[in-house]
């Protein structure tokens, strides 16, 4: 039975649990970033994820600001085999499946895909993990790592991914802030939460 090295020699077939966020504000080749989302959502069952629960669709407003249209933003709880390293390459296959172009950090997209949570496990290592998330807020633009951080080192910083991600782990707790998520929600200012704005879209 295949092995997972990076687990302990833990077997391949054991599901883990991962928290993705969706997101995108320009047409796909499915249309809308509504539609976009949604196709996604079906990509990710025919890559052999199970989706366990989708937020709400929310508008928000582009990030940084002014820097484009507003988004469309969700996350899904889903179960997977794959390893970390498995699941960053299905993402971005979805993602260029929607004509997702990687021109400009924090740029504008037809789709992104980023995994918020794998487990609990924290990624390559804490050492590296905690000075992602201590760069300063002018640096992060400009830096992008060259490998996969997880826990997602800007999760706690954004409401348009802790509101919908309270939709569908509420409880889930930072396995190094040792927060759950409606903590980490209720730490955000509220003029934040107050722009993520639930959209009359569901994910079937």
């Amino acid at each position: 039975m295949p092995q997972d090295p990076a687990f302990g020699g833990k077997q391949r077939n054991t599901y883990h649990e991962l928290l993705i966020a969706l997101g995108g504000n320009l047409n796909s080749p499915v249309g809308a970033p509504a539609a976009t989302l949604r196709s996604a959502l079906s990509q990710l069952t025919q890559n052999g994820a199970v989706i366990r629960s989708v937020s709400t669709f929310y508008h928000t407003p582009a990030f940084p600001k002014g820097s484009g249209p507003d988004y469309v933003n969700a996350v899904a709880k889903i179960s997977a085999y794959w390893s970390p390293a498995e699941a960053l390459d299905r993402l971005h296959q979805i993602e260029a499946q929607m004509a997702r172009e990687r021109d400009q950090r924090w740029g504008q997209r037809t789709l992104d895909l980023d995994i918020l949570a794998y487990d609990d496990v924290v990624l390559p290592d804490r050492e590296i993990y905690d000075a992602w998330r201590n760069l300063p807020p002018e640096v992060q633009i400009g830096r992008t790592p060259d490998q996969l951080i997880l826990p997602h080192p800007r999760m706690q910083d954004r409401a348009f991914v802790l509101v919908p991600l309270a939709d569908v782990a509420p409880d889930w707790v930072h396995p190094v802030l040792q927060r759950s998520v409606i903590q980490m929600l209720k730490a955000l200012p509220e003029a934040e939460k107050a722009e993520i704005i639930a959209i009359n879209e569901v994910a079937s």
